[in-house]
C-alpha cells in the first residue's frame, strides 16, 4: 500500500489512539493561541519546531529531523509532515487536516503550503526556530510574498512558559524517574569503573522506571574533563578521590525534569565541599526570589552577587535557569525563557525552570548540581529530589 492507504488505514482503527493529553487541554491550549493571534491581527502563525506542534496538537514522532510543520489558524490547524510519518500524526495528534509529502521529494512541501498561507495577509513565523528550513522559507517568499511574514516566536513562548495542572503531573513523572536512575547511578559508582559503566546503569533505570526516548542522553563526566562544559562519557577510567558528575532527564509525555548530581570516589576535598556549599548557595538565593513579580533578571542579580567573589575561580555558563517542558532531541530546554542578567519577564505561577549550578575548574575539575523546580507564590519549590550533598562513594 501507498502512504495514503497506510494513513487511511490506521484512521480507522488508531486515529489520537495516543494522543498524550485530553482533547480538552489541547483544546484550551488552541484557543489562547488563536486569543494571541487576534491581539496581534495575525490571519496564520507557521509552527515549525517539534516541540511547539508538539504542544498545540500531541504531534511526536522520535525522527525530528524530517521537516514538518503546522499551520494555525482561526479555523482550523493543517499538519504537514512526510509521508512516512503521517502514521505517527494519524496516531498521536488532534488536527484538522494531515498532509503528506513524499519523504525523498521536498519540493513537494511547496505548493501545498504557499496554498494554505496564500488566503492570509499577515503569517507569523518563528524565525529563530531551527525547524524553520530556509530553502521551504525562501520559496514561500518567492511564491507568496516576503512582505507578508512577521516574527511572532514569542507568542507562543509566553503561553509555553507557564504550565497548566496536566503538564505539571507530567514533569513531576519525570522528576520521579530522574531521581530513580540518578539514584542507581551514584550508587553504582567505584573507582575503576568506566563513565559508561555508570551511564549505562543510569539509562537502564531511567528506562526500566517509565522514561520514553530522551531529549538528552544521561551525561556522566570525571576529574578534570567535567571541567569542560558539554562533553559526555566517553571509555574514561574513574580514579581514586576524584569528582564524578552526572546530569539526567527522563522524558514523560515528552516532559523532562532534568537534576545534576556530584559523587567523589573517597573522602571530599575542602575545595570540593567549599564549591557545593555555594551551589547550595546559588540555588537557596534563587528559589527565595523566584516569585511572581520578582524578574528573571532580579534573581539572576541576587544569585550572581552570591557567585561574585568567587567569579575568577569558576566557569559558569550565566544562566542560572531556564525553562523546561516538552521537548525532543537533541535538547531538552524549552527555549521559552532564561534565568540571567537583562532577562526583564517577570515570574509567574506555575513556570517551571532547571536551575544548572555548576561551577567548574578548566583543566582540573567541577561540581554541578541542580534541581527542577516550579514557581509559586511562596517561592520556587523542587519537582526533582536533589539531597545536595556530595555523594561519597566508597
Amino acid at each position: 500500500m501507498d502512504y495514503y492507504q497506510y494513513r487511511e488505514a490506521l484512521a480507522e482503527t488508531l486515529a489520537q489512539s495516543e494522543l498524550p493529553f485530553s482533547a480538552s487541554e489541547y483544546q484550551t491550549r488552541l484557543e489562547k493561541v488563536r486569543l494571541a493571534m487576534a491581539h496581534r491581527q495575525l490571519g496564520a502563525l507557521l509552527l515549525t519546531d517539534p516541540a511547539d506542534i508538539n504542544y498545540l496538537t500531541g504531534y511526536h514522532t522520535f525522527e525530528v529531523s524530517v521537516y514538518a510543520c503546522l499551520v494555525c489558524t482561526q479555523e482550523r490547524l493543517v499538519l504537514q509532515v512526510a509521508s512516512i510519518e503521517t502514521g505517527a500524526a494519524v496516531v498521536t495528534a488532534r488536527v484538522d487536516e494531515i498532509i503528506g509529502y513524499r519523504w525523498e521529494n521536498l519540493d513537494e512541501i511547496i505548493s501545498p503550503l504557499s496554498d494554505l498561507l496564500a488566503p492570509y495577509q499577515n503569517i507569523g513565523i518563528d524565525s529563530w526556530s531551527a525547524g524553520l528550513r530556509f530553502g521551504v522559507f525562501d520559496a514561500l517568499m518567492q511564491t507568496i510574498g516576503r512582505d507578508r511574514f512577521s516574527e511572532a516566536g514569542e507568542l507562543l513562548d509566553n503561553i509555553r512558559l507557564v504550565k497548566s495542572s496536566v503538564e505539571l503531573e507530567a514533569l513531576q513523572e519525570s522528576a520521579r524517574i530522574t531521581d530513580l536512575g540518578l539514584e542507581a547511578a551514584i550508587q553504582s559508582i567505584r573507582p575503576g569503573m568506566t563513565d559508561n559503566d555508570i551511564a549505562a546503569v543510569g539509562a537502564k533505570a531511567l528506562l526500566e522506571n517509565g522514561s520514553e526516548f530522551m531529549s538528552l542522553q544521561p551525561i556522566v563526566t570525571s576529574g578534570h574533563r567535567i571541567g569542560v562544559i558539554h562533553v559526555n562519557h566517553k571509555r574514561r577510567v574513574i580514579q581514586p578521590n576524584e569528582p564524578v558528575f552526572l546530569e539526567f532527564g527522563a522524558a514523560f509525555q515528552r516532559y523532562t525534569a532534568p537534576m545534576m548530581r556530584t559523587a567523589v570516589t573517597g573522602t571530599a576535598s575542602p575545595a570540593l565541599a567549599a564549591t557545593r556549599d555555594l551551589c547550595h548557595s546559588l540555588f537557596e538565593s534563587l528559589c527565595a526570589t523566584m516569585r511572581p513579580g520578582n524578574t528573571f533578571d532580579q534573581a539572576a542579580q541576587a544569585a550572581d552577587a552570591l557567585l561574585a567573589p568567587q567569579r575568577d575561580k569558576f566557569f559558569f555558563s550565566g544562566v542560572f535557569g531556564y525553562s523546561v517542558g516538552a521537548q525532543f532531541p537533541p535538547s531538552w530546554v524549552e527555549g521559552t525563557g532564561y534565568i540571567a542578567k537583562g532577562q526583564m519577564r517577570p515570574f509567574e505561577a506555575n513556570m517551571v525552570f532547571h536551575l544548572p549550578l555548576c561551577l567548574r575548574v578548566p583543566g582540573k575539575w567541577g561540581v554541578g548540581l541542580s534541581d527542577t523546580v516550579v514557581v509559586t507564590e511562596q517561592g520556587a519549590k523542587p519537582l526533582t529530589q536533589n539531597d545536595w550533598q556530595l555523594f561519597e562513594a566508597r
